[in-house]
């Protein structure tokens, strides 16, 4: 450089400096590697290492591949961890990686018409998916002034629902059942028959048979045309039971936030609650309520408050959380707190399921707690007046069946007698059988009050 002015000198030795100093920039941090040091059932303690919460670590296989965990808690120096996949082959001191990452789901339009695991990997064969959005897998919350109130119903196209147990945009409603009632079958017609533009299904910790009879049988191919299944069965760790639920509400979140009408359905809340259960009493966690730790009913909040409305004038996550009722059991814990979350519920007879009545919905039990924003005040009156004569003719039955009551003894018990039969035809409704929204007010108003006109009915229902 001898003869350079000296201004160019300082001028070649500054861009040199930072050329360096951007390459520094892209030097990966430092990573300390841990070892494991203990593992007990599901539970994989790690010493030497350090990792936020929920973090993906890399535990040493004796095979020589890397098994994924998930950092669920910690106690001082030592890391307990989830894994995500199968353990087998894991050894004593193997060594554990933190990757400084959290789990993201992948997201985009080609997401519709597929079926995919906890990951967001493809089950389905029908090749990879090109997903290039990622989004957090445990949401961004809304501020509660931000959200679009519940105004407008939306069609499941079921009419016992429709009708008495109308459900708005962004409600979050519970599905209680028992085993073997034909809660898959009804969601499997909501699914069909619903208005909503994407349908997200999450199938969480149910039998993996389920999983293809599901999609195959009750989902069918019209409704997997705009529908995303989350299947991870029972088989699989805690912690990717919760990831698929997780993971079923980011896809639902996603397409909200493209301002379309979601409908998501989750089979089952209770799974869910049970993983949690596993992970927490598995961390040392102690339980207080029929073996729940308080972790879960923290989480279950969680993941529920992510569904509704966006703001005004964008899209909604009308949710369906199918909870299991322990030997028909409506105060389980879970079920206990699932109805003090969510806006209302289905409950599903066993009685009726065994006398066979489909779709087995108790309606005395059963509420929608929106239906007042979102039905007409006559819409309501008839709901009302429907309800009182079928409680009134259940709270007579025993005497009606014997012969015992005797024609009129109470004007209203004689009503409710004459009504019955269709109202019980009313509540059924085929598989195969869509019922429209504007149909089940028209035929709800046939009911209640015969003899009036269309234009009556319209007028009535708001029309």
């Amino acid at each position: 450089m001898t003869g350079m002015p000296e201004t160019d000198r300082s001028s070649r030795w500054c861009e040199a400096l930072k050329g360096l100093e951007e390459r520094l920039d892209q030097v990966p941090g430092l990573v300390v590697e841990g070892r494991l040091d203990r593992m007990v059932g599901m539970t994989i303690e790690a010493v030497g290492c350090q990792a936020v919460i929920g973090a993906r670590c890399l535990v040493e296989g004796g095979d020589g591949r890397d098994i994924e965990a998930e950092v669920v808690g910690f106690d001082g120096n030592r890391l307990y961890l989830m894994p995500t996949g199968n353990i087998q082959g894991v050894r004593p001191n193997a060594r554990v990686t933190p990757t400084q990452r959290v789990y993201e789901a992948a997201v985009g339009e080609a997401l519709l018409g597929r079926v995919v695991d906890g990951t967001g990997r493809p089950l389905d064969g029908h090749g990879p998916l090109l997903l290039e959005d990622r989004i957090p897998l445990t949401g961004r919350p809304i501020n509660p002034m931000a959200r679009a109130p519940i105004r407008e119903p939306l069609d499941v196209g079921v009419r016992a629902i429709n009708a008495l147990l109308s459900v708005g945009r962004g409600q979050r409603m519970g599905l209680f059942a028992g085993s073997g009632v034909g809660k898959s079958v009804l969601l499997g017609m909501m699914t069909r028959y619903t208005t909503a533009d994407v349908i997200v299904v999450g199938l969480i910790g149910e039998r993996g048979r389920e999983v293809k009879e599901f999609i195959e049988n009750i989902l069918g191919e019209a409704g997997m045309q705009r529908a995303v299944v989350v299947a991870v069965p029972a088989d699989q760790p805690p912690v990717m039971r919760m990831h698929g639920a997780y993971q079923a509400t980011a896809i639902a979140e996603y397409f909200r936030d493209q301002g379309k009408q979601v409908l998501l359905l989750m089979d089952s809340l209770t799974r869910f609650a049970q993983a949690q259960r596993e992970i927490a009493l598995a961390i040392g966690e102690p339980p207080v309520t029929r073996g729940y730790p308080p972790s879960v009913f923290a989480r279950l909040p969680q993941l529920v408050e992510r569904a509704g409305n966006g703001p005004e004038g964008g899209g909604s996550i009308t949710a369906f959380y199918t909870v299991l009722a322990e030997g028909d059991d409506q105060q389980d814990p879970v079920a206990d707190a699932a109805r003090a979350i969510l806006d209302g519920h289905v409950v599903l007879s066993r009685e009726l399921a065994e006398a066979g009545h489909y779709p087995a919905i108790d309606i005395e039990a059963s509420i929608s707690r929106t239906l007042n924003e979102i039905a007409s005040p006559e819409h309501v009156a008839m709901v009302q007046q429907f309800k009182q004569w079928y409680s009134l003719y259940q709270q007579n039955r025993d005497l009606i069946t014997v012969g015992a009551y005797t024609p009129g003894s109470d004007s209203r018990v004689d009503e409710a007698i004459a009504r019955h039969p269709d109202m019980v035809r009313f509540l059924r409704q085929d598989l195969n059988q869509a019922t429209p929204w504007d149909q089940c007010l028209a035929e709800l108003q046939a009911l209640m009050h015969p003899g009036m006109s269309a234009e009556q009915a319209a007028q009535t229902n708001g029309g």
